[in-house]
């Protein structure tokens, strides 16, 4: 393998990725640049380039004895009939309780493809090229010194050409065509990674674009299993995104070769996933449920990971490390500590589901190509809080507006139980009662915030949040529902801070933002209180651990304090552009509430613009007002590495606004920051949009992985219909 040294490998380790994203982040100068044959993967040799990818004897990882490899036990397959594989998300639900015990399930599909993934890639999607990454092939001593980083190799390839190159180093090692048994391939894998002679291997992974054929005749391109649908279904929390984040609500490819990696890593924001496999070798799949994450984290924190890289001594230390997905091990430690492991071997036609919070890893047979997607249903808000609040411990920005996401769907859930006389399924009842917990639990949090808001005098004004869901400055998280701000506007704040110990530079006066519909949430959050076994489910998600509506009010709820407030009392206010006098008045019932409706015959109305369903993104404020504006057709500068955007790095290089959001797209350059006139409260600023943008603040959710692509725009006029357009991030 012939390398060029382009810069200190001193500083590889420092390259890891702490954004929240995939760890391929560094740049091609920052790392090594492949010139030579590919086939020389499968041979060692000597270059600038030895320290970064030579095998070194790690004592904590011991592979002399791979007999722990067939210890691992096989997680559920599921082989549905073409009746039960109707709907994706009306089947996973069904199977959800039991399969998520494992963290992995596989499922064989009962339709095929009859147009091949290679004809889709080289003949419907004409010019189909991608750029690979170069894994370096050991493991590490993952302390201050030692970590692995993936680099872009500067190779693009066609679908064909990549093939050629992943099968002739196949052939080399093997004599052999693929078609090895998986039980050989494990053991050489581990051995391989611990003490072989390959340096490194080639994977394109987070490759825009999908494999599912558009044919009208292809049966498989036409299910609802058509990755590419799969977010837009009626059960889809990601249907009320208002635009596509490409590999979380639109697929993306992962093109493989033999011991391709996918590290350790759990999704993002905890949500599902679902990985098809088109064709080719088969893949190794290990799995943790996610009821094991917590003790997976630690044995990786204690057995894993040197102190000196740990960003915090928590057990959120580890988590911030893994999100860089480059942290491979085997999982005979797992298995050591008492951590449940299970395995799946994907072949062609098989999909592979990974549950909320499960960490998964694994690697590929041979030459292969799959496609992946995330998606979320009713079940996943619980463990979408704990994410989120995790994050925010981190200073991390988030990829998902929850906090809207949950308001919205508890809403719409409300207006169509009222108008609607189904009979539910049982997983249809647990995945509502889940959301309807969860919602609760949010009001009531941002109920007793309020008030001591108002109790303590924090506020010296009272405004309607026209701004949709910003940024707090402080933690990163999203704030739909309510927010403190400033009295310059640049400072707002989510209510999960202490707002006593508040003090900007502007001074102390702060203004307490409301959504104006917040009497109508209190009011069906009121009304799902009463129904059966949602204040159990309340309690019982409280059990999951540290969340959303946990710190620092909420321990106060289920409690009657010396302050003399308890749920639902009166809150009495007026929103007023000056500094109102807010005053409250707690009373024993919610009968003085300021529902226009009335509690007992609420009936939300939508009008065809709030009843939308695009989830705005995040705003955040910033010093000085900056927007994007650019020519639709211009792409963003791809992040060469990662392929996906940071949005951490985004927000530091100026993607900060007062009230209001707007990113038609970003130049080639980063060179299209363009100030505006400041505003002194914000309420009158609208963004300016392009013709085809939405009503959403900001695109900072909109990208997870690439920065260059083209996305679907969505509108969602009703819970079951939608109207694309596309149009460039």
């Amino acid at each position: 393998m012939k390398l060029e040294s382009v810069s200190d490998t001193a500083s590889i380790p420092s390259m890891m990725s702490r954004s929240g994203g995939d760890a391929l982040r560094a740049s091609a100068s920052c790392g090594v640049r492949i010139k030579g044959n590919m086939e020389s993967f499968s041979q060692p040799g000597a270059s600038s380039g030895k320290d970064v990818f030579s095998k070194r004897k790690v004592d904590k990882f011991d592979t002399r004895d791979l007999e722990w490899t067939e210890k691992i036990p096989e997680c559920p397959v599921y082989c549905p009939t073409k009746e039960e594989f109707e709907d994706p998300l009306v089947y996973l639900q069904k199977i959800a309780p039991e399969a998520s015990r494992y963290g992995i399930c596989k499922i064989i599909s009962p339709v095929s493809a009859s147009v091949p993934a290679g004809i889709v890639l080289m003949k419907e999607k004409a010019g189909f090229k991608f750029t690979t990454r170069v894994q370096p092939l050991r493991l590490a001593e993952w302390d201050i010194d030692d970590r692995v980083t993936f680099f872009m190799s500067g190779r693009n390839y066609t679908f064909r050409d990549f093939e050629k190159m992943a099968n002739k180093v196949f052939a080399h090692r093997y004599c052999s065509a693929s078609c090895l048994p998986a039980t050989y391939l494990e053991k050489e894998f581990w051995h391989e990674i611990a003490c072989g002679k390959t340096e490194t291997v080639e994977y394109a992974c987070d490759v825009d674009g999908s494999a599912f054929s558009s044919s009208p005749g292809d049966p498989l391109g036409n299910s609802k299993w058509n990755l590419k649908n799969l977010s837009r279904l009626p059960k889809s929390i990601l249907r009320l995104l208002g635009t596509a984040i490409p590999g979380v609500t639109d697929p993306m490819l992962y093109i493989g070769m033999l011991f391709s990696v996918f590290a350790w890593h759990v999704e993002d924001h905890y949500l599902y996933s679902i990985n098809y496999h088109h064709c080719g070798a088969s893949k190794t799949w290990y799995g943790i449920p996610g009821h094991a994450a917590l003790k997976f984290e630690q044995v990786v924190r204690e057995h894993v990971y040197s102190h000196d890289i740990l960003s915090s001594d928590g057990e959120d230390g580890a988590f911030d490390v893994l999100l860089g997905k480059t942290t491979l091990f085997p999982p005979n430690i797992l298995l050591e500590h008492d951590v449940p492991v299970y395995k799946a071997v994907q072949k062609p036609g098989e999909f592979i589901i990974t549950f909320p919070r499960a960490y998964h890893a694994g690697f590929s047979h041979g030459f292969n190509c799959g496609e992946a997607v995330n998606f979320a249903i009713g079940d996943w808000f619980p463990l979408g809080a704990v994410a989120s609040w995790r994050y925010a411990l981190l200073n991390r920005v988030p990829l998902l507006p929850h906090e809207e996401l949950l308001c919205k769907e508890a809403m719409l859930l409300y207006t169509s139980l009222e108008l609607e006389d189904s009979d539910y399924s049982s997983a249809d009842v647990v995945s509502h009662n889940r959301i309807k917990a969860s919602f609760v639990k949010l009001m009531q949090f941002h109920h007793r915030a309020r008030w001591s808001i108002m109790k303590s005098g924090a506020c010296t004004g009272l405004l309607p949040n026209t701004n949709g869901t910003i940024l707090c400055t402080l933690c990163k998280l999203d704030c739909y529902v309510a927010f403190l701000n400033c009295s310059c506007d640049l400072h707002p704040v989510c209510l999960r801070h202490d707002f006593s110990s508040l003090d900007f530079s502007c001074g102390r006066n702060h203004t307490l933002f409301l959504r104006e519909d917040i009497s109508d949430m209190e009011a069906v959050a009121k009304n799902y209180e009463k129904e059966d076994g949602i204040l159990e489910e309340v309690r019982r998600q409280a059990h999951i651990g540290d969340d959303l509506y946990s710190y620092p009010l909420s321990v106060k709820f289920h409690c009657v304090p010396e302050d003399g407030y308890f749920p639902y009392c009166d809150l009495s206010f007026e929103f007023n552009a000056g500094t109102p006098a807010i005053t409250q008045e707690c009373s024993q019932e919610f009968s003085k509430s300021t529902n226009k409706y009335g509690i007992e015959n609420f009936r939300p109305e939508y009008s065809e613009a709030s009843i939308s369903c695009a989830a705005s993104t995040l705003c955040s404020f910033g010093d000085p007002v900056e927007s994007f504006s650019a020519s639709e057709n211009v792409k963003v500068q791809a992040d060469s590495n990662a392929g996906k955007l940071d949005p951490e790095r985004l927000f530091e290089e100026g993607l900060h606004n007062k009230h209001g959001y707007s990113v038609s797209s970003l130049s080639h350059d980063d060179e299209c920051l363009r100030n505006q006139k400041s505003n002194p409260r914000g309420l009158e600023v609208k963004p300016s949009v392009d013709e085809q943008s939405d009503d959403s603040d900001l695109e900072i959710f909109r990208v997870k992985r690439r920065s260059s692509v083209k996305v679907e725009k969505r509108v969602v006029n009703d819970a079951a219909s939608s109207k694309y357009s596309e149009h460039q991030v």
